[in-house]
Protein backbone atom coordinates (compact mmCIF):
# COMPACT_ATOMS: atom_id res chain seq x y z
CA UNK A 1 0.00 0.00 0.00
CA UNK A 2 2.71 2.26 0.55
CA UNK A 3 4.23 1.38 -2.69
CA UNK A 4 1.06 2.42 -4.40
CA UNK A 5 0.74 5.91 -1.77
CA UNK A 6 4.12 6.81 -3.22
CA UNK A 7 3.64 6.34 -6.52
CA UNK A 8 0.25 8.08 -6.66
CA UNK A 9 2.16 10.87 -4.90
CA UNK A 10 5.35 10.88 -7.09
CA UNK A 11 2.83 11.75 -10.37
CA UNK A 12 1.62 14.81 -8.88
CA UNK A 13 4.46 16.69 -8.78
CA UNK A 14 4.57 17.16 -12.52
CA UNK A 15 0.93 18.18 -12.80
CA UNK A 16 1.58 20.58 -9.73
CA UNK A 17 4.28 22.33 -12.27
CA UNK A 18 2.37 22.10 -15.10
CA UNK A 19 -0.62 24.14 -13.19
CA UNK A 20 1.57 26.72 -11.65
CA UNK A 21 3.23 27.15 -15.55
CA UNK A 22 0.37 27.79 -17.10
CA UNK A 23 -1.93 30.22 -14.52
CA UNK A 24 1.79 31.90 -14.24
CA UNK A 25 1.91 32.67 -17.88
CA UNK A 26 -1.80 33.08 -18.11
CA UNK A 27 -1.55 35.96 -15.22
CA UNK A 28 1.66 37.05 -16.93
CA UNK A 29 0.09 37.69 -20.61
CA UNK A 30 -2.89 39.88 -19.04
CA UNK A 31 -2.61 43.45 -21.68
CA UNK A 32 -1.42 46.57 -19.57
CA UNK A 33 1.63 47.33 -17.50
CA UNK A 34 1.22 46.06 -13.45
CA UNK A 35 2.52 48.94 -11.95
CA UNK A 36 -0.10 51.33 -14.01
CA UNK A 37 -2.73 48.93 -13.79
CA UNK A 38 -1.84 49.42 -9.86
CA UNK A 39 -1.26 52.89 -9.48
CA UNK A 40 -3.55 54.31 -12.13
CA UNK A 41 -3.57 56.57 -14.98
CA UNK A 42 -2.56 59.36 -13.24
CA UNK A 43 0.33 58.06 -11.49
CA UNK A 44 4.04 59.31 -12.96
CA UNK A 45 6.20 57.03 -14.85
CA UNK A 46 9.22 56.81 -12.00
CA UNK A 47 6.17 56.19 -9.65
CA UNK A 48 5.13 53.51 -12.05
CA UNK A 49 9.05 52.10 -12.55
CA UNK A 50 9.56 52.12 -9.22
CA UNK A 51 6.41 50.07 -8.34
CA UNK A 52 7.55 47.41 -11.35
CA UNK A 53 11.21 47.03 -9.64
CA UNK A 54 9.92 46.96 -6.42
CA UNK A 55 7.73 44.17 -6.87
CA UNK A 56 10.19 42.30 -9.73
CA UNK A 57 7.86 43.03 -12.18
CA UNK A 58 10.49 44.63 -14.48
CA UNK A 59 12.28 41.23 -14.75
CA UNK A 60 12.26 38.52 -17.62
CA UNK A 61 9.38 36.15 -17.50
CA UNK A 62 11.58 32.83 -16.58
CA UNK A 63 13.16 34.43 -14.13
CA UNK A 64 9.97 35.75 -12.58
CA UNK A 65 8.44 32.21 -13.03
CA UNK A 66 11.51 30.42 -11.54
CA UNK A 67 11.66 32.81 -8.51
CA UNK A 68 7.93 32.41 -7.77
CA UNK A 69 8.60 27.84 -8.00
CA UNK A 70 11.66 28.32 -5.78
CA UNK A 71 9.21 30.28 -3.30
CA UNK A 72 6.35 27.60 -3.47
CA UNK A 73 8.55 24.80 -3.55
CA UNK A 74 11.23 25.68 -0.74
CA UNK A 75 9.11 27.84 1.72
CA UNK A 76 5.35 27.39 0.77
CA UNK A 77 5.29 31.23 -0.13
CA UNK A 78 2.95 32.67 -2.98
CA UNK A 79 4.29 36.03 -2.28
CA UNK A 80 2.54 39.01 -1.02
CA UNK A 81 -0.32 41.24 -2.01
CA UNK A 82 -0.16 44.30 -4.09
CA UNK A 83 -3.01 46.21 -2.10
CA UNK A 84 -2.19 45.39 1.81
CA UNK A 85 1.84 43.85 1.24
CA UNK A 86 0.64 40.84 4.16
CA UNK A 87 1.56 37.25 2.62
CA UNK A 88 -0.87 35.75 0.13
CA UNK A 89 -1.24 32.64 2.41
CA UNK A 90 -2.25 34.22 5.02
CA UNK A 91 -4.90 36.07 3.46
CA UNK A 92 -5.86 32.29 2.28
CA UNK A 93 -5.36 30.39 5.34
CA UNK A 94 -7.48 32.80 7.47
CA UNK A 95 -10.91 32.47 5.10
CA UNK A 96 -10.00 28.62 4.01
CA UNK A 97 -11.72 27.26 7.31
CA UNK A 98 -15.07 29.31 6.27
CA UNK A 99 -14.62 27.74 2.74
CA UNK A 100 -13.56 24.64 3.85
CA UNK A 101 -16.72 24.77 5.80
CA UNK A 102 -19.19 25.66 3.57
CA UNK A 103 -18.58 23.27 1.35
CA UNK A 104 -17.73 20.53 3.66
CA UNK A 105 -21.27 20.71 4.97
CA UNK A 106 -22.85 21.46 1.61
CA UNK A 107 -21.57 17.83 0.47
CA UNK A 108 -22.60 16.13 3.42
CA UNK A 109 -26.09 17.12 2.68
CA UNK A 110 -25.75 16.40 -0.51
CA UNK A 111 -24.76 12.71 0.43
CA UNK A 112 -28.15 12.63 3.48
CA UNK A 113 -30.44 13.68 0.73
CA UNK A 114 -29.07 11.94 -3.01
CA UNK A 115 -28.12 8.92 -1.91
CA UNK A 116 -31.01 7.55 -0.08
CA UNK A 117 -33.19 8.57 -2.56
CA UNK A 118 -30.88 7.43 -5.19
CA UNK A 119 -31.47 4.05 -3.50
CA UNK A 120 -34.91 4.41 -3.00
CA UNK A 121 -35.63 4.89 -6.89
CA UNK A 122 -33.34 1.99 -7.77
CA UNK A 123 -34.83 -0.77 -5.53
CA UNK A 124 -38.40 0.75 -6.38
CA UNK A 125 -37.52 0.84 -10.60
CA UNK A 126 -40.28 1.39 -12.63
CA UNK A 127 -43.04 2.26 -9.71
CA UNK A 128 -44.52 5.59 -9.26
CA UNK A 129 -41.92 5.94 -6.29
CA UNK A 130 -38.98 5.52 -9.11
CA UNK A 131 -40.85 8.10 -11.46
CA UNK A 132 -41.27 10.82 -9.18
CA UNK A 133 -37.88 11.30 -7.51
CA UNK A 134 -36.56 11.18 -11.27
CA UNK A 135 -38.82 13.95 -11.92
CA UNK A 136 -38.13 15.74 -9.01
CA UNK A 137 -33.55 15.15 -9.49
CA UNK A 138 -34.43 16.51 -13.04
CA UNK A 139 -36.38 19.61 -11.84
CA UNK A 140 -33.67 20.09 -9.23
CA UNK A 141 -30.94 19.96 -11.91
CA UNK A 142 -32.61 22.75 -13.78
CA UNK A 143 -32.20 25.78 -11.08
CA UNK A 144 -29.49 27.26 -11.24
CA UNK A 145 -27.12 27.56 -7.85
CA UNK A 146 -27.02 31.45 -8.30
CA UNK A 147 -30.93 31.81 -8.64
CA UNK A 148 -31.97 29.05 -5.87
CA UNK A 149 -29.38 31.25 -3.89
CA UNK A 150 -31.13 34.53 -4.56
CA UNK A 151 -34.87 33.07 -3.97
CA UNK A 152 -33.87 31.59 -0.63
CA UNK A 153 -32.55 34.92 0.55
CA UNK A 154 -35.33 36.76 -0.27
CA UNK A 155 -37.90 34.59 1.63
CA UNK A 156 -35.88 33.29 4.15
CA UNK A 157 -34.11 36.54 5.14
CA UNK A 158 -35.91 39.19 3.44
CA UNK A 159 -39.39 38.36 3.39
CA UNK A 160 -39.66 36.25 6.98
CA UNK A 161 -37.07 37.68 8.80
CA UNK A 162 -35.61 34.29 9.52
CA UNK A 163 -32.13 33.60 8.67
CA UNK A 164 -29.24 36.26 8.55
CA UNK A 165 -28.38 38.31 5.15
CA UNK A 166 -25.27 38.11 5.11
CA UNK A 167 -21.81 36.92 6.94
CA UNK A 168 -21.53 33.71 8.82
CA UNK A 169 -20.95 35.44 12.27
CA UNK A 170 -22.88 32.12 13.63
CA UNK A 171 -24.27 29.30 12.57
CA UNK A 172 -27.46 30.47 11.42
CA UNK A 173 -25.80 32.17 8.46
CA UNK A 174 -24.12 28.75 7.42
CA UNK A 175 -27.79 27.25 6.31
CA UNK A 176 -28.46 29.55 3.25
CA UNK A 177 -25.59 29.21 1.81
CA UNK A 178 -25.59 25.54 2.57
CA UNK A 179 -28.95 25.05 1.31
CA UNK A 180 -28.09 26.66 -1.79
CA UNK A 181 -25.45 24.83 -2.84
CA UNK A 182 -26.54 21.62 -1.33
CA UNK A 183 -30.16 20.97 -2.63
CA UNK A 184 -29.76 21.68 -6.43
CA UNK A 185 -26.45 19.89 -6.47
CA UNK A 186 -28.65 16.57 -5.05
CA UNK A 187 -29.70 15.73 -8.16
CA UNK A 188 -26.41 14.27 -9.47
CA UNK A 189 -26.10 12.22 -6.32
CA UNK A 190 -29.69 11.32 -7.51
CA UNK A 191 -29.02 9.73 -10.08
CA UNK A 192 -25.54 8.43 -9.83
CA UNK A 193 -26.49 6.39 -6.72
CA UNK A 194 -29.41 5.02 -9.00
CA UNK A 195 -27.13 4.11 -11.97
CA UNK A 196 -25.17 2.21 -9.97
CA UNK A 197 -27.22 0.37 -7.34
CA UNK A 198 -28.93 -1.31 -10.68
CA UNK A 199 -25.94 -2.05 -12.14
CA UNK A 200 -25.28 -4.06 -8.63
CA UNK A 201 -28.74 -5.23 -7.90
CA UNK A 202 -29.36 -7.50 -10.23
CA UNK A 203 -25.43 -9.24 -9.89
CA UNK A 204 -25.91 -13.25 -9.07
CA UNK A 205 -24.21 -12.52 -5.42
CA UNK A 206 -27.16 -10.02 -4.92
CA UNK A 207 -29.62 -12.94 -5.89
CA UNK A 208 -27.75 -15.52 -4.46
CA UNK A 209 -27.85 -13.72 -1.06
CA UNK A 210 -31.49 -13.05 -1.52
CA UNK A 211 -31.96 -17.18 -1.92
CA UNK A 212 -30.03 -17.95 1.15
CA UNK A 213 -32.68 -15.79 3.11
CA UNK A 214 -30.81 -12.41 4.01
CA UNK A 215 -33.03 -9.53 5.47
CA UNK A 216 -34.05 -6.94 2.22
CA UNK A 217 -32.23 -4.23 4.36
CA UNK A 218 -28.69 -6.86 4.59
CA UNK A 219 -28.70 -6.99 1.15
CA UNK A 220 -29.41 -3.68 0.13
CA UNK A 221 -26.63 -1.94 2.52
CA UNK A 222 -24.28 -4.78 3.14
CA UNK A 223 -23.77 -6.48 0.05
CA UNK A 224 -25.34 -4.05 -2.95
CA UNK A 225 -24.24 -0.83 -1.54
CA UNK A 226 -21.11 -1.21 -0.24
CA UNK A 227 -20.10 -2.45 -3.92
CA UNK A 228 -21.88 0.78 -5.58
CA UNK A 229 -20.07 2.95 -3.72
CA UNK A 230 -16.67 3.79 -5.63
CA UNK A 231 -18.55 5.92 -7.85
CA UNK A 232 -20.04 7.39 -4.80
CA UNK A 233 -16.57 8.21 -3.00
CA UNK A 234 -14.89 9.38 -6.12
CA UNK A 235 -18.25 11.80 -6.67
CA UNK A 236 -18.22 12.94 -3.07
CA UNK A 237 -14.15 13.50 -3.10
CA UNK A 238 -14.74 15.57 -6.85
CA UNK A 239 -17.73 17.62 -5.13
CA UNK A 240 -16.28 18.79 -2.56
CA UNK A 241 -12.78 19.68 -4.44
CA UNK A 242 -14.98 21.66 -6.40
CA UNK A 243 -16.86 23.38 -4.36
CA UNK A 244 -13.99 24.87 -2.18
CA UNK A 245 -13.45 26.64 -5.86
CA UNK A 246 -16.93 27.13 -6.30
CA UNK A 247 -18.02 29.15 -3.90
CA UNK A 248 -17.37 32.23 -5.51
CA UNK A 249 -20.61 33.07 -6.26
CA UNK A 250 -22.11 31.77 -3.32
CA UNK A 251 -19.80 33.89 -1.29
CA UNK A 252 -20.63 36.91 -3.10
CA UNK A 253 -24.17 36.80 -2.99
CA UNK A 254 -24.02 36.15 1.16
CA UNK A 255 -21.24 38.60 1.67
CA UNK A 256 -18.90 35.83 3.29
CA UNK A 257 -15.57 36.14 3.71
CA UNK A 258 -14.26 33.38 2.39
CA UNK A 259 -11.39 32.26 -0.31
CA UNK A 260 -13.91 32.50 -2.85
CA UNK A 261 -14.61 36.36 -2.25
CA UNK A 262 -11.06 37.43 -1.88
CA UNK A 263 -10.58 35.86 -5.48
CA UNK A 264 -13.13 38.12 -6.30
CA UNK A 265 -12.15 40.77 -4.73
CA UNK A 266 -8.31 40.22 -5.67
CA UNK A 267 -9.93 39.96 -9.86
CA UNK A 268 -11.60 43.30 -9.30
CA UNK A 269 -8.18 45.08 -7.59
CA UNK A 270 -5.87 43.07 -10.24
CA UNK A 271 -4.04 42.03 -6.97
CA UNK A 272 -2.38 39.72 -9.46
CA UNK A 273 -0.06 38.05 -6.25
CA UNK A 274 -3.46 36.81 -4.64
CA UNK A 275 -5.07 35.78 -7.84
CA UNK A 276 -2.38 33.69 -8.58
CA UNK A 277 -1.97 32.23 -5.29
CA UNK A 278 -5.69 31.23 -4.60
CA UNK A 279 -5.86 29.82 -8.29
CA UNK A 280 -2.62 27.60 -7.19
CA UNK A 281 -3.51 26.67 -3.40
CA UNK A 282 -7.29 25.32 -4.60
CA UNK A 283 -5.47 23.53 -7.57
CA UNK A 284 -3.31 21.96 -4.79
CA UNK A 285 -6.15 20.77 -2.49
CA UNK A 286 -7.78 19.71 -5.15
CA UNK A 287 -4.83 17.41 -6.30
CA UNK A 288 -4.52 16.35 -3.02
CA UNK A 289 -8.44 15.22 -3.02
CA UNK A 290 -7.93 13.19 -6.19
CA UNK A 291 -4.61 11.59 -4.50
CA UNK A 292 -7.17 10.86 -1.11
CA UNK A 293 -9.85 9.42 -3.32
CA UNK A 294 -7.37 7.04 -5.06
CA UNK A 295 -5.97 6.04 -1.72
CA UNK A 296 -9.16 4.96 -0.93
CA UNK A 297 -10.29 3.49 -3.96
CA UNK A 298 -7.41 0.75 -3.48
CA UNK A 299 -8.21 0.38 0.21
CA UNK A 300 -11.42 -0.87 -0.95
CA UNK A 301 -10.48 -2.29 -3.89
CA UNK A 302 -7.36 -4.82 -4.14
CA UNK A 303 -7.67 -4.92 -8.06
CA UNK A 304 -6.98 -0.97 -8.10
CA UNK A 305 -4.09 -1.23 -5.74
CA UNK A 306 -2.62 -4.52 -7.30
CA UNK A 307 -1.78 -2.44 -10.91
CA UNK A 308 0.49 -0.29 -9.29
CA UNK A 309 1.73 -2.91 -6.93
CA UNK A 310 2.64 -5.97 -9.31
Amino acid sequence: MARYCLKRLALLVPTLFGVIFVVFLILALIPGDPGRIQLGLSATKEAVDAFNLQWGLDRPFFARFFSFLGGVVSRFDFGRSYRTNAPVLNEIVARLPITAGIAFYSVLTVLVLGVPLGILSAMRRATFIDTSVTVYAMFLSAIPIFWFALLLLYVFSLALGMLPTHGVESWRGYILPIAAMSIPSSSGFIRLTRVTMLDVVYQEYIKTARAKGARESSVIWKHAFKNAMLPIINGAGLMFSGLLGGTVIIETIFTIPGVGRLLVTAIQQRDMPVVMGCTIFLAMIFMLIVLLIDIIYATIDPRIRARFTS
